[in-house]
């Protein structure tokens, strides 16, 4: 079985790399991204073959996805940088995505093609509890641009063109040295504050709740969707997290480092907590019944968030 990982050099990434190289029955890796690939290496069998480039350069592509049975999709132009070049981020998020899979779709539409979406394509405010059926409206690019390929997805899959789903991961964490102009960095600072006994305060309230993945639970569930034997008809859907508190967060962290001196302060910030403090709860029956996971509790998704520490 082959497998083709596109933006494998990323957070997550690296980490489906990492998940694919450990299942027997995968003999062939197909890593494709436009950085290196420090933290992947061959074991000498010739099972991963990296291609270090734009996936819409079609040499890379042909090569990375000829006779693939699976197609993990994590490349794109996210957040605040979509919003701040629409024109880059048409490219990559729209334009050469949909290039991809209209070739997937001519070549081999047998093959499962798992795409990376995101919660951004729901609109604000949000219902409680946010359900399969709650409606979607993003509001910035990012979220629009994500939300137009799973249409297109979807609409593939239904008329048999190709085996796609979208699915909807939470806040993943946590990315150690997170680029600061990212607003969401907070979140994954806190991890590694709390970790090396920094101080840091926070742009949201104790009470603020927000949903979070593990960074190994995000890169389980791609795996999980590329291997799926059947999924039925619902082909874009939102994967299970945990919707906790900051409060509750922290106390994790100081349950998992007991001897850090790091002190958490709270200084909310309006705009902040209605973009990233105000989620409801999450219910996730499509992802629930086939098989996708969440990580058990707070102490799971910091142990699992941190598996970058444990793995040096």
């Amino acid at each position: 079985m082959k497998v083709t990982v596109v933006g494998a050099g990323g957070f997550v990434g690296a980490q489906v790399a990492n998940i694919l190289q450990k299942i027997e029955a995968i003999d062939q890796i197909a890593l494709v991204d436009r950085a290196p690939f420090p933290e992947t290496t061959d074991d000498g069998t010739g099972k991963i073959a990296a291609y270090v480039g734009d996936f819409s350069d079609t040499a890379i592509r042909d090569a990375a996805c000829d006779n693939a049975d699976a197609v993990i999709f994590l490349a794109a132009i996210l957040g605040g940088a979509a919003e701040q070049n629409y024109t880059l981020a048409r490219r990559v998020n729209v334009d050469a995505t949909l290039d991809l899979i209209e070739h997937l779709r001519d070549t081999a539409p047998a093959t499962r093609f798992v795409f990376a979406s995101t919660i951004a394509t729901y609109s604000k405010p949000l219902p409680d509890p946010v359900t399969d059926i709650t409606p979607l409206g993003p509001t910035m690019v990012y979220g629009a641009q994500k939300l137009m390929m799973e249409v297109a997805l979807s609409n593939f899959a239904a008329k048999g063109w190709l085996d796609a789903v979208s699915l909807r991961p939470s806040g993943v964490m946590a990315r150690d040295g997170a680029d600061a102009a990212l607003k969401t960095a907070f979140m994954s600072r806190l991890f590694w504050c709390v970790k090396r006994g920094e101080d840091i305060t926070l742009p949201v309230a104790q009470d603020s709740r927000s949903w979070l993945a593990s960074v190994g639970n995000v890169a389980e569930n791609f795996v999980h969707g590329a291997l799926l034997p059947e999924i039925g008809p619902t082909r874009a859907f939102t994967l299970p997290a945990l919707a906790l508190t900051f409060e509750e967060l922290v106390n994790a962290l100081k349950r998992r480092f007991p001897d850090s001196p790091s002190k958490v302060t709270f200084a909310p910030d309006p705009e902040t907590v209605a973009l990233f403090g105000s989620y409801p709860r999450l219910i996730t029956e499509t992802a629930d019944r086939l098989g996708f996971t969440r990580d058990a509790d707070a102490d799971a998704l910091v142990q699992n968030s941190m598996i970058s520490e444990t793995s040096r």
